[in-house]
Order: structure tokens, then C-alpha cells, then sequence
């Protein structure tokens, strides 16, 4: 589902995301008000948008409690960039780990496919037909052209063939010709040692010079046996790339990246100086903030695909904050992030309500999983109830890992029917209470047990 941006206000965004996540009212709010807030200054006059910067906002939760998921959903609620990162990945330059200015590259990628795709699709009628002529003249080649005062039975010819060909033509369309077997040309991209001769992680320079290498070496192609199905899908994509112009998709994707981008930073609390689990010293956690710091405030990052200015890109911090605190991190960092969200631990109700509420619940994904081998898979009530007591209650006894403990549940209460699965088509599978105690009750009761299988 997209909305479109003018449509997309707080209420509606709260709305689609009810869909698919249970509770936590108030990070839902704060998302949607910032997203709102994006459209907003782009409706003020230009010589004020560029001065109004994003309200980035940091999520405070344990693990499994919706924090990624919102943050994904609402990317593709408005198609716009996104890519999720682990702040604990990052590291000061001097350390070995990943360059921080790497995730703005990684968000221009994802917004080339974007744009990409969405060119592709507007092409793709014309697209279909330049592919479906290629395949015609590889089935019948045509004829020259017939030059004037040539003999009637060479445009005698020339109209059998033309005819021949509108036949054919038919046929490809309603798909009577898809086995046919063709030969075709396909490129292949350029190898080799020169390609290879700068390693991997060398930044824009070695980003630059592998394109610039790739540009100066010749485009191979090879003679391929396919058929004529396939072969329309190669055509078709080939002939898509021609019709677009990559200046403007390059320029077009750039944009969005700059004025739609999100961010989602993950584990930000293991970089805090008081976190003592994220491996690195201190000096090395407060270095990784300071190289943070530059592109949440706003700096340029060259690209392969040009320079993006990170003012507006929307950035969504998360952090479980079991040891530290949002306060830990340096004071210009904290500026950054200046709405922050507690969300709430699940509890036992809000289980229920993730088993069998949202769009895509875990009950209705293992149902339809199941109804692929004829099997009906059926959850009653109080199989739901028992399920998320003994999720809820290992959470407790054990590590608190949310909802994510859900899958590992269901995963082992279905083990033995997702394996029969295939011998006991048409018949119908009720899971009960009493399914659910046999299957899971003395796991859940051994701490020590359910600390390696649930």
C-alpha cells in the first residue's frame, strides 16, 4: 500500500500501521507526525524549506517490540529510500569496521532501484513491443526493402513476407510460440584481473575506478540457447535500460535519497561510553559517534552516482538502553535526536493480539503456509491464550527477546506437522490447549531447556 504524500496524514499513518504492529500509541505518533512534517516543508516557501531540518527520533525498547518494523512499514508506506544499519557495525577511521558515510552510499543504491523500477514500468509497454519485434525478426529476418521499378515478384514477396510476419506476430501474443527454442546474443558483464585489482571497501575511489574501467572495456557477448518465453524477458528488460535516460534517473534517485531518505540506526546504545558490550574501547565507541555526528547534522557524501546532501534525510535511532542511556551519548549527537520514545514490553494480551490481529499475523502465515499441501491448519481460542502465556513467561525466565520469541514458538509447536505435511493432505488440523501443553508444557517449565530451544 502507498499513499500519496498529500494524503498522508498523522491519523491515516497511524492507521496503516495498526495493520501490522500491536500498541506502542506514542512511537507511532511520533513517526507520523515526522513524516508529516517532511511534506510540510516542502509546501513552504523555498527561501524557509531548507532552513527547517528533520526531527529525528530515537527509540528507547527491548528487543522485539516493534522498533524495526515501524520504521519499515513507513518506508513503504511512501516508497521512499530506506535501508536499516547497526551503529555497533560503524567505527572510527583508524579502526577496522565500516565507513559511516558507506550507509548513505547503500541509501543511494536502494533509491536507484526505486526509481529504476518505476521507470521500467512507465517504458514497459513500449518496452514489450521493441522486444516482441526483436523476437519476429530473429523468427522470420526480414526482407530488404523493395527499391523502386523493381519487378512485381519482388513486392509479391516482400507482402507474403509481410503477412507471414503479421502471423507470427499473432501467435507470439497469445503465447502459442513461448517453447519455441531461438538463439540469442546476451551481453555479458566485463571480468577479469583488471576488475578485480582494487579491493573491495576502498570508498568512492575505488567505487570511481572500478566504473571508470568498466566503461573503457569492451561489452562481450555471448550466443545463448533459450526459449522464446525467456527470451521476451531479456528483450524486454534490455529495451526498458535503452529507453531511460540514467542522467535523469541518476539526478532523480539523488533527490529522493535527499529529500525522502530514512535511516533507521539500530544498537545505538552499544556505542554509548557506558556500554561495556560493544567490543571496542571507549574511545573507540565516542569515535564512532563523532564520525556519526557529520552526516545526522548535514554534510555532502560523494557517490558513484554524485554528491547527496544528508540535511533532510530522516534519521531513526533504537536502542534497547538496558545499561546506558540516551543522555551517554555525546551532547552534539543528542541535539540530533530531539524526540525520544519509550516503548512499552509486551505482555501477555498483546501476544494474543500479535498471533491473530495484524495483516500479516504469524496464525495466518502458518495457515497458509500449511494450505499449500492441502492441510487446514486451524488455531481455536484458548491454543492462542496458551501460546502467548508460555511466550510471555519465557521472556521472563529467560532472555526478553518480544515478539521474536513468537516464531521460535510456533516453529516448535508445528515441527511435526510442517514435516508430515505432504501425508496429511485433506485432512484438517486442530491446534488446542491441550496440543499446545504436550507440545511445549515441560520446555517452557525447564528454564535451562527453554533456554536453548524456545
Amino acid at each position: 500500500m502507498k499513499i500519496e504524500e498529500s494524503a498522508l496524514i498523522p491519523g491515516e499513518i497511524v492507521k496503516f500501521l495498526d495493520r501490522y504492529i500491536v500498541g506502542q500509541k506514542d512511537a507511532k505518533r511520533s513517526v507520523a507526525i515526522a513524516l508529516r512534517n517532511r511534506w510540510r516543508r516542502l509546501q513552504v516557501p523555498e527561501d524557509l524549506r531548507e532552513e527547517i531540518m528533520p526531527k529525528n527520533i530515537i527509540m528507547i525498547g527491548p528487543t522485539g517490540v516493534g522498533k524495526t518494523e515501524i520504521a519499515r512499514r513507513i518506508s513503504k508506506l511512501v516508497n521512499a529510500p530506506f535501508i536499516k544499519v547497526e551503529a555497533s557495525k560503524f567505527t572510527e577511521v583508524g579502526y577496522v569496521g565500516r565507513d559511516v558515510e558507506s550507509m548513505i552510499r547503500d541509501l543511494t543504491e536502494t533509491s536507484i532501484n526505486i526509481i529504476r523500477n518505476e521507470k521500467m514500468h512507465a517504458v514497459k509497454d513500449k518496452a514489450d513491443k521493441n522486444a516482441d519485434e526483436r523476437i519476429l525478426d530473429l523468427l522470420i529476418p526480414p526482407n530488404p526493402p523493395v527499391k523502386s521499378g523493381s519487378s512485381e515478384h519482388g513486392e509479391n514477396k516482400a507482402q507474403d513476407s509481410s503477412q507471414i510476419r503479421d502471423k507470427f506476430a499473432k501467435k507470439l501474443e497469445k503465447g502459442e510460440l513461448d517453447d519455441r527454442m531461438i538463439d540469442i546474443q546476451v551481453s555479458n558483464r566485463p571480468t577479469g584481473p583488471t576488475m578485480d585489482f582494487f579491493p573491495v571497501g576502498g570508498g568512492d575511489m575505488d567505487i570511481n575506478i572500478r566504473d571508470m574501467l568498466s566503461n573503457f572495456m569492451p561489452k562481450q557477448s555471448r550466443k545463448r540457447k533459450t526459449t522464446v518465453s525467456d527470451a521476451r524477458k531479456i528483450f524486454q528488460s534490455e529495451e526498458a535500460e535503452k529507453l531511460i535516460d540514467m542522467d535523469d534517473l541518476n539526478a532523480e534517485a539523488v533527490l529522493r535519497v535527499e529529500q525522502s531518505g530514512i535511516i533507521f540506526l539500530d544498537e545505538i546504545d552499544k556505542i554509548t561510553s557506558k556500554n561495556q558490550n560493544f567490543q571496542g574501547g571507549e574511545v573507540s565507541r565516542e569515535g564512532v559517534q563523532r564520525d556519526l555526528l557529520p552526516i545526522v547534522e548535514g554534510s555532502t557524501v560523494n557517490t558513484k552516482y554524485g554528491q547527496v546532501k544528508t540535511d533532510h534525510i530522516l534519521f531513526i535511532a533504537a536502542g534497547a538502553f538496558h545499561v546506558a542511556k540516551p543522555s551517554d551519548l555525546i551532547p552534539e549527537l543528542q541535539g540530533r535526536f530531539p524526540i525520544r520514545v519509550e516503548l512499552s514490553s509486551l505482555s501477555k494480551e498483546d501476544f494474543v493480539r500479535i498471533l491473530t490481529e495484524p495483516k500479516n499475523s504469524l496464525v495466518r502465515q502458518y495457515v497458509e503456509l500449511l494450505k499449500t499441501e492441502s492441510v487446514e491448519l486451524v488455531f481455536n481460542p484458548e491454543s492462542i491464550e496458551e501460546l502467548a502465556h508460555i511466550s510471555c513467561s519465557v521472556n521472563e525466565k529467560t532472555e526478553n527477546i518480544g515478539a521474536r520469541r513468537l516464531h521460535a514458538v510456533l516453529e516448535k509447536l508445528l515441527d511435526e506437522v510442517s514435516f508430515n505435511a505432504a501425508d496429511l493432505s485433506g485432512q484438517k488440523i486442530e491446534i488446542t490447549r491441550e496440543y499446545v501443553k504436550e507440545r511445549l508444557g515441560d520446555i517452557a517449565k525447564d528454564q535451562d531447556l527453554s533456554r536453548y530451544i524456545l
